[in-house]
């Protein structure tokens, strides 16, 4: 007995996404006098008994749901987009930590702000994305080539989806895809455009992460700062909120989950870095931004924001008097200490423990985790004579040249079996 259909076209034989008969609304029977429906609609009626439970699947655990809209959101220059990368070069290669790992899966990356064959190519390409399995979309009409908009395109789109096995759509940024008739800043209007690319979402199992920009505003809620209606966070299922750390050295930044209906919240902050690369094309090297995640990070997002809106509940001074006293502590210790030991010095001296963890990355202190039972160790890496590190801020890298704030050296070879980056028109 061969299998049963899969995706959208299993849907339409009556199967649900995972190859399970769906069960068919039961009707109560009961019509109003006037005829059985009104509008060519009828209400149907399904018992909840009848429907299939199943647990959350994950395309990045605990972090991006499968089947449900993410979005990220962040200020300008800060690698919105270079996350996006990172994130498909994760799937494509089947590394990222979730229901895929080990298994590569294909990506439909739609944008439209940038360059593919000078931005997003390389940008993916730097980032170590199988090419072969990230896909452009484009929609053919009349004879021309259009932009995908939604929600015109969410069944076409969906068909492709189920027929390629695409794990995520990327849409860089969300914005672009919504349809120009669309007021994005009217909340009823942009469900009319969200609703129906979640439901695609829904039947195919596949992942939706779009980026969104911030608003000028100033808040510690990254969900009050993206541009548009209130519809794009309370659409997603899941919003994880990026912003750089002013107070680090390094020009790092942090990402935090903002949001997370179907998961924990409580996930531990991530600190990356954006290096200047330099990659080979057959018109000669060109340099692009990439994204490393370094590891976790004591603040958070929602930290970074409080500061810049005045929510914070020390002081600039005060931590930068915690600063002092941490950097001489654990001098005198001999640069290390457990956080433990530290938190009790501390507390020793009146300092509130959410004024020294932001005063950490300002005395230059990095935390890891050694032995068994795991224990957290504070370590001092940057003494007071040794001058701060010149950020690296992400950049578009047309090719060319490369800012010297953003040189590196470091030049990304060729992936396995290519031996230059393929041109897209």
């Amino acid at each position: 007995m061969p299998p049963p259909p899969v995706g959208l076209d299993g849907i339409a034989a009556g199967h649900a996404p995972d190859g399970e008969p769906f069960h068919e609304p039961v009707s109560t029977g009961q019509v109003e006098p006037g005829g059985p429906a009104e509008h060519g609609r009828t209400i149907l009626l399904t018992p909840a008994s009848q429907i299939r439970m199943r647990p959350v699947a994950w395309t990045w655990t605990n972090r991006i749901p499968s089947g449900a809209l993410t979005v990220i959101p962040g200020r300008e220059g800060i690698g919105k987009s270079l996350t996006l990368a990172w994130l498909t070069a994760q799937i494509t290669q089947g590394t990222l930590p979730g229901r895929h790992h080990g298994t590569p899966r294909p990506v439909i990356y739609a944008a439209t702000e940038d360059s593919w064959s000078q931005t997003i190519g390389p940008r993916l390409y730097a980032a170590g994305a199988d090419l072969d399995m990230v896909y452009r979309v484009d929609v053919q009409h009349d004879g021309g080539f259009d932009a995908l908009t939604l929600p015109r395109d969410c069944t076409a789109l969906g068909r492709e989806i189920s027929r390629l096995g695409v794990a995520l759509l990327a849409a860089d940024p969300l914005l672009s895809l919504i349809h120009s008739g669309i007021d994005t800043h009217r909340d009823r209007d942009l469900r009319t455009a969200l609703e129906p690319l979640v439901n695609m979402a829904d039947r195919t199992g596949c992942a939706v992460v779009g980026l969104a920009h911030f608003n000028k505003s100033a808040s510690p809620d990254a969900l009050n700062l993206i541009t548009g209606s209130r519809a794009f966070s309370a659409v997603a299922r899941a919003v994880i909120a990026i912003a750089r750390d002013d107070e680090a050295g390094d020009g790092s930044c942090v990402m935090s989950q903002a949001k997370n209906n179907l998961g924990p919240l409580d996930l531990p902050s991530l600190r990356y870095v954006v290096e200047s690369v330099e990659i080979p094309t057959d018109e000669g090297p060109a340099f692009v931004g990439k994204l490393t995640i370094t590891g976790e990070s004591d603040r958070s997002v929602g930290d970074i924001l409080g500061e810049g809106a005045g929510a914070e509940g020390d002081d600039r001074s005060e931590r930068d008097d915690a600063a002092a006293w941490l950097r001489d502590w654990l001098t005198e210790q001999g640069g290390e200490a457990t956080r433990a030991d530290v938190l009790k010095a501390a507390r020793a001296e009146g300092i509130a423990e959410r004024t020294l963890r932001r005063a950490k990355t300002r005395a230059g202190v990095t935390t890891t985790r050694q032995g068994f039972p795991a224990r957290t160790l504070w370590q001092l890496t940057v003494r007071d004579d040794q001058p701060a590190a010149r950020p690296v801020r992400p950049h578009s890298g047309q090719s060319g040249h490369v800012p010297e704030a953003g040189r590196t050296g470091r030049t990304v070879a060729p992936l396995a079996g290519q031996t230059e980056l393929p041109h897209a028109p």
